[in-house]
């Protein structure tokens, strides 16, 4: 009997569920299966109103949100990174650098460039730091010179090292040398440095033309044209020091200047005869001074010049120089030289004064 009403009650709630309702369960209540958007249609398009525009964008923007945040993070992940990569590969060059220039003094072409751009100093003089980069640079052209020119008699490393004590030596003078060439107002121009070429080069003494002139540094020395001038700065300097601070040299050669004015004559005050005709190219006279024959007419007398030794061991001097005779490519001439005390004499006393510290030691 209680069958027959369950049966009968159940007719009675199917005949009110719609046909496909079952199927429509089946699929769109199931968890599994992935949901269908619904339809769009004119009735359920949103609509953007002044009303409801800033909830439209704090949507939008919520939903960008999902991808900017892991980009700005890979950002400050990479940044961090590589950050970390160059503190490592500077922190390994400079442990690289310090061991090859101080513990193992290695004087390679890497190691050179990089004491051109970081100042590693070698010695200290005063509050003055004497740069690594000066004492490579006459190390290197020495070592070239002997590598390429003089093969036969180049000792290798055993001839380096002994090298190395005066080279050092050489680099902590010229220090000294330009500090007392700014205490004493002493200066060298480039425009100074390009005369003195100039005036070699027209003597036939640095090539027949700036290839050759360049090929010769590269060849000899490995120096560019720039590397060249630069030491010959160096050379100007002390020349000039040395005729700044020798007072004695420079009274001596001014009363001459005057007793010339006054109608003295050449070789009672000192003036000897080179004892041999003078041309352009003779390699035994200063080329400052040749340069001054061929600008004098015959009679005529120069005024003071100072004058770079054309050997090595020879102090640089002040020279008063006359025109004999003249035909335009030989000279004879007269001149009264005063020579000039040795820089390096006024470097020793400051380097009592002032003793240098020395970084490394060979």
């Amino acid at each position: 009997m209680i069958r027959k009403k369950l049966k009968k009650k159940a007719k009675q709630v199917r005949g009110l569920v719609p046909e496909n309702a079952i199927e429509r369960a089946k699929t769109q209540l199931n968890p599994l299966n992935e949901a269908e958007p619904p339809e769009m249609t004119d009735e359920n398009v949103p609509r953007i109103t002044n009303e409801t525009i800033a909830e439209h964008r704090e949507d939008v923007l919520k939903g960008a949100r999902k991808f900017i945040y892991p980009l700005a993070h890979s950002k400050h992940r990479i940044v961090l990174i590589t950050t970390t990569l160059m503190i490592a590969a500077v922190i390994a060059l400079l442990t690289y650098c310090s061991l090859g220039l101080y513990k193992y003094y290695q004087y390679n072409a890497f190691l050179h460039r990089v004491t051109q751009v970081v100042p590693f100093p070698i010695a200290r003089i005063g509050g003055t730091f004497v740069e690594y980069e000066n004492y490579l640079f006459e190390l290197r052209h020495y070592v070239h010179y002997y590598q390429t020119q003089q093969q036969d008699l180049f000792g290798g490393e055993k001839q380096v090292n002994s090298y190395r004590e005066q080279v050092l030596e050489n680099v902590i003078n010229n220090a000294y040398i330009k500090k007392l060439a700014d205490k004493n107002d002493v200066s060298v121009g480039g425009g100074e440095v390009n005369d003195r070429i100039e005036i070699v080069r027209s003597q036939n003494r640095l090539g027949s033309n700036d290839k050759v002139f360049a090929d010769v540094l590269r060849d000899y020395w490995g120096w560019s044209v720039s590397d060249f001038k630069r030491a010959l700065k160096t050379q100007i300097l002390a020349e000039k020091l040395a005729a700044k601070l020798d007072t004695d040299a420079q009274s001596k050669a001014q009363s001459i200047i005057s007793q010339l004015n006054n109608g003295a004559d050449f070789v009672k005050l000192g003036g000897k005869d080179y004892g041999f005709g003078i041309t352009k190219t003779n390699p035994n006279v200063p080329p400052q001074v040749v340069d001054m024959l061929f600008r004098l007419k015959p009679g005529q007398t120069s005024g003071i010049l100072v004058a770079s030794p054309v050997q090595t061991g020879q102090p640089a001097t002040l020279e008063i120089v006359k025109v004999v005779e003249s035909d335009g490519t030989t000279v004879t001439a007269e001149h009264i030289s005063t020579p000039l005390k040795d820089v390096l004499g006024y470097v020793k006393d400051l380097k009592a004064k002032e003793p240098p510290t020395i970084y490394v030691k060979f």
